[in-house]
């Protein structure tokens, strides 16, 4: 209820919400009109009409998630999708496949597995960099890795995000956000 972003769902899981009582408000574009069954009652058929967003009461668990301390899980797709699919030390675009998470300080010399700590590298450079940190490697970074807040997370890991949604997380994400550039570039961009 605080406005945050806080999770994708899927129509049905939106359903249940309705069903529950659980939407405080919608806004949005609308994106479905589902038709039920019959009241035997009052002889009215159920219809819920799903928005694009949705406000729903929270938790304490959801609470935690909004927390500036919180750092959201660390995965290959949300990595990729944060460097925009580029090896930061080339600068070359790849396709998952051809992709993978380096340690800019590697384990074993006492790096750990967090955000600000990886990259995206293509096979390529990251078997050349090897155990190795870009200085020893002599190679260099193209951006500094950041810890995406929890807004940032909920777009990398969304699939198709609607212009609507778009605008919504944009307004959550920190002003010193790296990925308001990137995300201007790509909006601009005739289709």
């Amino acid at each position: 209820m605080a406005g945050m972003p806080l999770e994708w769902v899927d129509y049905r899981d939106a359903v249940r919400l309705y069903h529950t009582e659980q939407v405080v408000y919608a806004c949005g574009t609308p994106l479905y009109v589902l038709h039920g069954g019959v009241n035997a009652h009052t002889g009215k058929h159920s219809v819920v009409e799903i928005n694009s967003i949705i406000a729903t009461r929270g938790t304490h668990q959801i609470q935690a998630r909004l927390r500036p301390d919180y750092v959201p899980p660390l995965n290959n797709i949300t990595l990729f999708r944060r460097d925009a699919h580029l090896c930061l030390y080339c600068g070359e675009k790849f396709p998952d496949e051809q992709l993978s998470c380096d340690h800019v300080k590697p384990i074993s010399q006492g790096g750990r597995n967090v955000w600000t700590n990886v990259v995206t590298a293509c096979r390529s450079c990251n078997n050349f960099k090897a155990g190795r940190t870009p200085e020893q490697a002599g190679t260099q970074l193209l951006a500094v890795p950041f810890r995406p807040t929890y807004a940032e997370y909920i777009f990398l890991k969304g699939r198709r995000v609607l212009a609507d949604q778009m605008e919504y997380l944009l307004a959550h994400f920190p002003r010193t956000s790296p990925l308001h550039a990137r995300l201007a570039g790509e909006l601009s961009r005739p289709y």
